[in-house]
């Protein structure tokens, strides 16, 4: 039963996070660009819904004000990067050191509990008359958020203004070139990613039940480990919103990787350690097996080449007879 609770844990952690993933992957894969606000925006996601919680506000009201609160984040690196031609991993980084003061001005300390105080799961739960669990609880919450957001990202992404922000991050000059203003584009991609990013840390800090200034430490390394898993996995098979939901299962296989893990006895210390081990190895996947088949196509070239020469053989050879 430890064993089935850990992994039940693990996919609601897994689901929730997900919503993170699904903003890395806006500004890793579709803008092509290395983003480092995540760390901050995921932590100012957190402490924003905290804060408001205890003020008395509805925990779902409270995701309206999260993601204005990391669209401002992704402004401001946008900003940066566009206007004052600051590279936008400087820019992000500037931002994401910024948010950690920025957050405990919000806080007023560096923790803040929500013992005794609402959250989405504990008024799903009330609904329920307590018999679903906490967990649980963050489970369908996050599904049912996630499904949301996927649907409105793959419906965004088909507008006009969507293609051209997929299309900035595949070729800028292009987009510039039919009288589209790159900048913007870039800075509205930022904005709707760290918007995501900030209610992925919203929901974490309810799930767990307080928000800390340094939870988001590492968002942007486990995010791109989700993102890797999830095409190394599922590839890209059926589309624009295949992928998103390829991710979002990412997210939910490294969190039962890291649970399988602990387990097995691992120390929480060095959970650090195998974020990059697996990151390192998700990303060396793709070029392992790059390799594999280029081995594979040059020793098929030989025997496609022996077998046309044949054919040219018995073909001249019928010629021949027919004469």
């Amino acid at each position: 039963m430890p064993v089935v609770n850990a992994m039940v844990g693990a996919v609601s952690q897994g689901v929730l996070w997900g919503l993170m993933t699904l903003g890395v992957y806006l500004t890793f894969r579709i803008l092509n660009v290395a983003d480092m606000t995540v760390d901050g925006s995921f932590a100012a996601g957190g402490a924003v819904s905290a804060v408001l919680i205890i003020k008395g506000m509805n925990p779902w009201f409270t995701l309206l004000f999260v993601f204005f609160m990391g669209t401002c984040c992704g402004l401001v690196t946008g900003f940066m990067n566009t206007k004052l031609k600051i590279n936008i991993l400087l820019a992000s980084i500037l931002t994401q050191i910024a948010l950690y003061s920025i957050n405990i001005r919000i806080m007023g300390r560096a923790n803040t509990p929500l013992l005794g105080s609402p959250t989405m799961m504990s008024l799903l739960r009330d609904l329920f008359h307590n018999k679903l669990s906490m967990t649980m609880s963050s489970l369908i919450i996050g599904i049912f958020i996630i499904a949301l957001v996927i649907a409105l990202l793959y419906w965004f992404f088909g507008t006009e203004y969507g293609s051209a922000i997929r299309a900035t991050g595949s070729n800028e000059c292009m987009v510039r070139a039919m009288g589209v203003n790159t900048d913007t584009t870039k800075i509205v991609g930022l904005m709707i990613s760290n918007g995501f990013v900030a209610i992925s840390g919203a929901l974490v800090a309810q799930s767990q039940g307080y928000a800390d200034v340094g939870m988001g430490t590492g968002t942007i390394v486990i995010g791109l480990a989700s993102i890797i898993i999830g095409e190394v996995i599922f590839g890209n098979h059926f589309g624009l919103w295949y992928t998103l939901v390829s991710v979002v299962f990412g997210s939910v296989i490294y969190r039962i990787v890291i649970a399988v893990v602990l387990q097995l006895g691992l120390r929480s210390t060095d959970l650090k350690l195998l974020t990059a081990l697996i990151v390192a190895i998700a990303l060396s996947v793709p070029v392992f097996k790059r390799k594999i088949d280029m081995r594979r196509n040059a020793t098929k070239a030989p025997e496609n080449e022996r077998e046309t020469r044949h054919a040219d053989d018995n073909f001249k050879h019928g010629i021949s007879e027919e004469q």
